[in-house]
């Protein structure tokens, strides 16, 4: 082969090489933007314009307690197997409360149950004087309420496993019982933290229910008795806590500290803990704040739904682009600079 034909070749092979390397290069950078894009189509906020959810109100009759839980349920006219999501409310709370989030829960594809508890909802202070209220919710605030309403949960599960149809509306074929998520604020956070994996001070767990997967806990507490660590320890199920810099309860003295001391006792997996600047206790529900407090602020309830959505995506329906927004960037997006946002 002549020199002039040598280089000539030598020329062609690197031209190949280099046309090689550029397209080596250009299929990574398109792989990347692929997995980048499909991050970035996943929002936890997306709903369909043109499917809103049915509210269907009805009442579950404990026949051994004698006791009838009233219960609002929010699900697509649509749905299919839908994954469900309990939700129990605060003391002096009712079913038809925190309806932003069973609306939009729904909206998402999930049956959102919402529970209402005799003997600590709403009828304890309606129609006492205003100066009395306090009092009676504090008289309401007590050990045989809670262990009233873990058995309320465990009555309306059985409801949805025994019974074919629903207050006779809604068959139980729309519901996926094998997916269940359970979530509550203050005194129905304290029973959904019981529900899902707290233990008492000897390391043992009391109240906790097979059937539920993941719990979504706003305004979290700490044991009166024993350490954080003794309760939370053994949580294996997955777990979300919500609450702010200023969520502090006039019933039962609940201290900001007693909030914080949950996540850091929690056993890593899967756990995640947000705290909302400058929101109150009651900036998780869609009441009326009180009137000596800051305005609410509207970006919290933005990022509570999205953060509590992409969890139940996440722990409930298995979404690989849920997991990676929720555990990756993701929530920033949602959160002002002084929120906090830490998972483990």
């Amino acid at each position: 082969m002549s020199e002039d034909s040598y280089a000539k070749k030598r020329r062609q092979i690197a031209n190949s090489l280099c046309t090689l390397l550029g397209l080596s290069i250009i299929a990574s950078l398109l792989v990347g933007q692929i997995a980048i894009a499909g991050t970035a189509t996943y929002d936890p906020l997306a709903v369909s314009p043109r499917l809103k959810p049915d509210t269907v109100d009805f009442a579950v009759r404990d026949i051994r307690r004698r006791r009838d839980i009233p219960v609002r349920m929010y699900v697509l006219p649509t749905a299919s197997r839908a994954p469900i999501v309990l939700f129990s409310h605060g003391l002096g709370g009712s079913r038809q409360g925190s309806s932003y989030l069973g609306e939009h829960w729904a909206s998402r594809g999930y049956a959102a149950i919402f529970l209402q508890h005799p003997g600590s909802d709403e009828t304890i202070w309606k129609g006492t004087p205003a100066g009395e209220r306090p009092d009676a919710l504090r008289r309401a605030a007590t050990a045989q309420n809670f262990l009233l309403r873990v058995q309320d949960v465990a009555a309306v599960l059985d409801e949805l496993s025994d019974r074919r149809k629903i207050g006779q509306q809604v068959p139980i074929g729309r519901l996926d019982l094998g997916k269940v998520g359970m979530s509550g604020h203050s005194f129905g956070a304290i029973t959904a933290q019981w529900l899902s994996g707290q233990t008492t001070e000897n390391g043992k767990p009391r109240h906790t229910d097979p059937r539920i997967s993941a719990a979504l806990i706003m305004s979290p507490s700490s044991p009166r008795r024993g350490t954080p660590e003794r309760a939370f320890a053994s949580v294996s199920r997955p777990w979300m806590l919500m609450t702010g810099t200023k969520d502090l309860a006039r019933i039962g003295r609940v201290k900001l500290k007693s909030r914080l001391a949950v996540f850091p006792a929690l056993a890593p997996l899967n756990k995640y803990e947000l705290v909302l600047f400058g929101a109150h206790h009651f900036a998780f529900t869609d009441g009326v704040l009180d009137e000596r407090l800051e305005p609410r602020n509207p970006n919290h309830h933005r990022a509570i739904l999205a953060l509590s959505t992409a969890f139940w995506d996440t722990h409930l329906q298995g979404d690989p682009h849920a997991k990676e927004w929720l555990q990756g960037d993701g929530p920033s997006s949602f959160l002002e600079s002084r929120d906090r946002w830490q998972t483990r």
